[in-house]
């Protein structure tokens, strides 16, 4: 049998590495505190002498590594079902904070930082998928290392920074962003409800992957993400499977 396409690919793909980016999720994981918890049920169960296994899941749709359509802020945004698999493949940007992290909770990316990545390995590329590394996947899925709450409740999390945000989008006109805290805000911006720069990046039809993992195993550059998700109709997120080829 021919098969045309996959021997042009199977070449590419040999001893390539595969970086699955995605926390597998369970019922009591972190998760947005307004939401309820997964509710999981065994509808047929073989252990008990069933003919096979099947689970009934409830879930919102914003749950463990997950993807955000525009819908999911934005009033006639674009949903799932519309967000193009074309879109699902695209080249990796890893943009590393962790060395700002260790010593700063709230810390942010600065365009300093951009500048340093793009010194070294050229323009960020338009299309892409930017992936903000924080080393903050570490604490999954212990919940009160991941909302990192201080004596008054103020959670200490880090975040994307507008000013970086923009350059990504509107200058370097990037596809989707992804990071590896529940948020796209950091804490003490979410703390007191404030999600402006996650609703900035929905609003500017764009999609972002909350949640990601083992993005400390990737290069900055260089690498391929695939991201997937489910298909519901109109649907306004839903868990994904995302991984890297490097």
């Amino acid at each position: 049998m021919s098969l045309p396409l996959w021997d042009e690919v199977a070449p590419l793909l040999r001893n390539r590495t595969f970086t699955d980016l995605t926390h597998a999720f369970h019922p009591g994981q972190p998760h947005f505190s307004a939401f309820p918890d997964e509710a999981r049920e065994a509808i047929f169960d073989m252990e008990k002498g069933d003919g096979f296994t099947a689970h009934r899941y409830s879930i919102v749709g914003q749950w463990g590594t997950h993807v955000d359509p525009p819908s999911h802020f934005v009033r006639g945004g674009r949903t799932l079902d519309q967000l193009p698999v074309e879109d699902m493949i695209l080249p990796l940007v890893v943009l590393d904070i962790t060395h700002h992290v260790r010593t700063n909770a709230d810390a942010t990316p600065t365009m300093e930082d951009v500048r340093h990545w793009e010194a070294r390995n050229g323009a960020i590329p338009a299309g892409s998928f930017v992936a903000l590394r924080t080393g903050w996947s570490k604490r999954w899925p212990d919940a009160s290392a991941m909302a990192n709450r201080d004596g008054d409740g103020i959670s200490h999390t880090p975040g994307w920074s507008q000013e970086v945000l923009r350059y990504l989008l509107e200058e370097r006109s990037v596809t989707a962003v992804g990071h590896e805290q529940t948020d796209t805000d950091p804490g003490m911006a979410t703390s007191r409800q404030d999600f402006s720069l996650e609703n900035y990046v929905l609003a500017e039809d764009r999609w972002q992957i909350e949640l990601m993992a083992n993005l400390d195993q990737l290069p900055e550059s260089g690498a391929m993400l695939i991201a997937t998700w489910a298909k519901p109709l109109e649907g306004s997120g839903f868990p994904a499977r995302v991984f890297a080829i490097h």
